[in-house]
């Protein structure tokens, strides 16, 4: 075999430029070239081999060792899509790519890594063909945290931008999802994870996010839990006595709101009035965060803030506006790399 292959390889250094060869780097293009072109189109043996049968029309597919040929019976053995004209690897780097980049930079790049062209409106065409499946949790769950994001919509030409809001889940240490104008889906999404009991449920202080968990498991099942840096920040804005803030939070931390309201007793102000109104609407979801926290059980939603930015990170490229009625599919695509579906 090395001496096939080492005479295949004098024979692929005689048909390249001369002025090719004098890098590393452009050795390594030429030699890439070579094979796609001449070598992997080859691997028909194997295409054969494998399926066990050559029968059925013939058709050319672009794949990751170049252009090959396969029969209508071999591509149906072989989990090939019908009627597609790039084989299933190429079309996950595509993805991958496209998850991370718009669809003209997934195109430049696709081609540096592989050698293989796939423009960028077949990139898109690849996003909006495929069945992005919502994740299943295997284990259990038992943290989840819900907030939104903005995605920036497609309007004509010298209208203003309009931004709409999406929801995101992150189901901790399992999973997370996008959502968008889709409440009910999010709700049935979870719902049929298997959820702890208690289950806990992080959120900031919107109503929005509540109404969401109001539908998740039971009441029982339920551990709401107020996000305790958004508890915190919301005491920042009373203002006032360094030393009285400070107090108050140290109450806080213990969950108990009555000592902390009542070191506002001695004054009386708008946003005193506003921020006890704050506390007792979410009485029951202020806790003993100190006792919480040592016992491993999350008190704050970073999680899905950092969450929230990575989807950010693809849907608002610069200059990114989208479609309506393609945002779901982008959601998924994206959400789909950040769970590593297209690195199995």
């Amino acid at each position: 075999m090395q001496a096939h292959a080492r005479a295949l390889a004098a024979l692929l250094y005689e048909e390249t430029d001369p002025e090719q060869v004098k890098t590393l780097a452009g050795i390594e293009t030429a030699v890439r070239g070579h094979l796609l072109e001449h070598v992997s189109p080859e691997i028909g043996f194997f295409i054969a081999a494998s399926s066990g049968t050559t029968s059925g029309r013939k058709r050319s597919l672009d794949s990751i060792l170049g252009r090959v040929r396969l029969s209508e019976k071999q591509a149906q053995r072989l989990e090939v899509k019908a009627y597609t004209r790039w084989s299933p690897y190429l079309e996950q780097c595509c993805l991958l790519l496209s998850a991370n980049e718009s669809y003209e930079r997934a195109a430049e790049d696709i081609e540096v890594l592989t050698g293989v062209k796939v423009s960028h409106s077949t990139q898109q065409r690849l996003v909006h063909r495929q069945t992005f499946e919502l994740p299943q949790v295997e284990g259990t769950v038992e943290e989840m945290s819900v907030d939104g994001g903005k995605v920036r919509l497609r309007t004509p030409q010298g209208q203003p931008s309009e931004w709409r809001d999406y929801k995101g889940v992150n189901l901790h240490e399992c999973c997370l999802a996008a959502f968008f104008q889709d409440n009910e889906g999010l709700v049935n999404w979870v719902n049929v994870q298997p959820l702890s009991e208690p289950f806990t449920c992080l959120g900031d202080g919107h109503d929005g996010i509540w109404n969401i968990y109001a539908a998740i498991g039971t009441a029982t099942q339920r551990r709401e839990i107020l996000d305790w840096y958004h508890l915190v920040e919301n005491l920042g804005k009373v203002g006032g006595s360094q030393q009285r803030l400070d107090t108050v939070q140290a109450y806080l931390w213990q969950g108990d709101v009555e000592s902390a309201i009542a070191q506002f007793d001695d004054w009386q102000h708008e946003r005193v009035t506003a921020f006890i109104g704050y506390l007792n609407k979410h009485r029951a979801r202020i806790v003993n965060y100190g006792y919480y926290q040592a016992e491993g059980i999350s008190i704050g939603s970073g999680a899905i803030e950092s969450t929230v930015k990575q989807i950010g990170r693809r849907i608002k490229i610069s200059g990114a506006q989208w479609e309506k009625g393609n945002v779901p599919q982008v959601l998924l695509q994206r959400c789909a790399y950040l769970n590593g579906q297209f690195s199995k």
